[in-house]
């Protein structure tokens, strides 16, 4: 009898599911477009699905959660919880050196962000490893920072003596060496800013200034991404990343980057047009109502000005906060593909 009983516990064992791997997950800004599309449906439902119930997934956002921006990175690190995803220039205070992932006007399609971001990602997977104790898995972009004013503009010269929220500290060094004042708002708060008078102009994506109301209060739009293209990092706990089984590992990796990344990033550049569309009536607006703001033309008098004070000042400067092995390291990879050399002493 005692060994019918031990053969029936041993079958019982080797049939049981294995214990599922729980993953605590802090997404990005829950009411915006890339939370909604991507992160959500993907770490709710593809990835446990996919694990064939392996893995359990816990999903909030930093914003629901009431996190400090600054803070995302660092309490991961910590082991708060297990992946959290957001801007990485939230994060450049505690590491200068990633303001190199996302450079303010380099890219204008999503095909040449893309390449920008590949390009700097071994530098960001180094950077998260040694500042934040995780793992890189993915890279995912926000549609480019452009600008919305609550006053009347014609071009990139009339920025200058204007007040304009950031939306990285790249771009405010930018907007500074434009003759604009760099002016340090939350995302949350800028609506109220621009109603009031606090800032005259404001940089974020299209989609998240339409999603946030943003076109309400104020007038002009600029469409040159000034604040690039705010990629969005998402990064594993290290310490969780290496409890983890080979198969796990890699069942994750693959998941994220075909599941997740790929598509955020197809959608990347219609995106843009659409939000555009969205914001000024010009064009057909799939998310709803098309608003009515003015739509100022950039010209190729902008864009090289623009580029000319972003490799004379904004990237030199940079290269200073965050030392020489870093400006070269960009030089060798981001730089090669955009075509731009910082000079280092």
């Amino acid at each position: 009898m005692k060994h019918l009983m031990s053969a029936a516990a041993a079958t019982a064992l080797l049939t049981a599911p294995a214990l599922a791997e729980d993953l605590s997950v802090v997404g990005s800004w829950s009411g915006l477009p890339l939370h909604i599309q991507y992160e959500a449906p993907f770490w709710s439902e593809t990835l446990p699905a996919a694990s064939n119930g392996q893995i359990e997934v816990a999903l909030t956002t930093h914003n629901q959660m009431n996190l400090g921006l600054g803070d995302v990175y660092p309490l991961l690190g910590q082991g708060v919880y297990d992946v959290a995803m957001t801007v990485a220039d939230y994060a450049v205070s505690d590491a200068p050196e990633l303001e190199g992932l996302d450079v303010p006007l380099l890219a204008l399609t999503a095909d040449e962000a893309r390449a920008m971001v590949d390009a700097a990602r071994p530098m960001v997977e180094d950077i998260y490893n040694t500042r934040f104790n995780s793992h890189v898995l993915a890279i995912a972009p926000y549609p480019p920072q452009i600008v919305f004013c609550n006053a009347e503009i014609n071009g990139l010269d009339d920025l200058a003596g204007k007040k304009v929220r950031a939306s990285g500290r790249m771009t405010a060094k930018f907007l500074e060496a434009l003759g604009a004042e760099g002016v340090n708002v939350s995302f949350a708060e800028v609506p109220g800013a621009l109603q009031k008078g606090v800032v005259d102009c404001a940089v974020t994506g299209a989609g998240s200034g339409y999603s946030a109301g943003w076109w309400e209060v104020s007038t002009h739009l600029l469409p040159i991404p000034l604040g690039g293209w705010d990629s969005v990092v998402t990064a594993i706990n290290l310490d969780k990343w290496n409890s983890l089984d080979a198969d796990m590992q890699a069942l994750i990796s693959e998941q994220v980057t075909t599941q997740f990344e790929a598509p955020a990033w197809d959608s990347a550049q219609d995106a843009l047009v659409n939000d555009i569309a969205c914001l000024t009536g010009n064009g057909d607006c799939p998310s709803g109502e098309a608003r009515s703001m003015t739509l100022v033309e950039v010209s190729d008098a902008d864009f090289e000005k623009a580029r000319e004070v972003l490799v004379t000042e904004v990237l030199p400067e940079w290269a200073e906060r965050a030392g020489a092995e870093w400006a070269e390291r960009w030089n060798a990879s981001v730089g090669q593909v955009v075509g731009v050399t910082i000079a280092t002493n």
